[in-house]
């Protein structure tokens, strides 16, 4: 017959010690807020970080902004009254984020940004990005090779509010405006949306019957394009995209009209960014730079096996 209390006894021994696990395994809430998940390359980053988080023994909050500003400030106010020790952000604005960061420091929870950059410095303990003008300008040269330097061509511009659209298009620009025989024949916003892309390039199509190529500011929009051209029946026009995902690599596999993307390393960074926010945890001190680039990788037929989660496997 069982000793019941000795039985009893065994049962909250195991107890405590499975609450003194949990306990030394939970340093605390990591908020991970990105833009939304339908983009896989927003997906991937709050995959990345929360990865990273549970492995350093933290809780996580995910959620995302749908770059709504309004939205982005209320996750943060929730970060903070959560008590939250970090915030790991993608954010909706390069100037709208600013003040509510600058609330989030003075309640003492540190700020780890990735992808995209906020207009002030001192604010985020850390800013961690893509190189997108060096990505951009790798972009831009393997599509006028892919044109032969002549022809006339789309380009689909991301967020306007988003520093990287800019960027992007300006590291295009720096290279594709020294081809005398390359011209652009429209220049629109998709938003960074597929379905806005789809859109825009019917449109675009119906007036310009003879582009032969398509450069795109992300690879969601080079994917709308896509879609559009093969609706309209012109599978000899070259799109390129850019960020990496493996929608665009089996794209690339396929030999589709994508033929090349750039890959932004956004699992890579939301990892760092819980890394940095756990040694500045610890230390009481960051861990690198605030600014940090990370450099992006041309993405064609030759190394598009390798690329999985946005993240190159050598």
């Amino acid at each position: 017959m069982i000793n019941k209390a000795l039985l009893k006894s065994a049962l909250l021994a195991s107890l405590f010690a499975a609450s003194g696990s949990l306990l030394a395994a939970d340093n605390g809430l990591i908020a991970i807020i990105t833009p939304s998940h339908d983009n896989p390359f927003f997906k991937a980053e709050a995959d990345g970080a929360a990865e990273k988080a549970k492995q350093l023994g933290y809780t996580t909050l995910i959620a995302s902004h749908d770059d709504d500003v309004n939205k982005q400030n209320q996750l943060i106010e929730t970060a903070i009254a959560r008590k939250a020790k970090a915030i790991i952000l993608d954010n909706a604005g390069a100037d709208a984020t600013v003040g509510p960061l600058e609330k989030a420091k003075a309640a003492g929870v540190p700020a780890f940004l990735i992808d995209r950059e906020i207009n002030k410095t001192g604010v985020a303990v850390a800013q961690i990005v893509s190189n997108n003008y060096q990505g951009a300008q790798l972009g831009a040269e393997k599509f006028a090779k892919l044109l032969d330097g002549k022809g006339k061509y789309v380009e689909l511009l991301g967020r306007q509010s988003d520093t990287n659209a800019s960027v992007r298009s300006q590291g295009y620009h720096d290279v594709l405006d020294d081809y005398q025989d390359m011209k652009m024949v429209a220049q629109q916003t998709a938003n960074w949306s597929q379905t806005e892309a789809f859109t825009r390039m019917e449109a675009i199509l119906q007036s310009n019957h003879d582009i032969a190529g398509v450069i795109a500011g992300n690879d969601t929009m080079a994917l709308g394009a896509e879609a559009a051209l093969k609706a309209a029946g012109k599978t000899n026009v070259i799109v390129v995209g850019f960020d990496g995902s493996d929608y665009t690599r089996d794209a690339i596999l396929n030999k589709g009209n994508i033929k090349a993307t750039v890959l932004q390393p956004g699992w890579q960074q939301a990892q760092m960014a819980v890394e940095q926010a756990d040694y500045y945890l610890k230390n009481g001190k960051a861990q690198k730079d605030e600014k940090q680039l990370m450099d992006c990788v041309l993405i064609d037929e030759t190394n598009a096996g390798k690329l999985s989660m946005f993240n190159l496997n050598k």
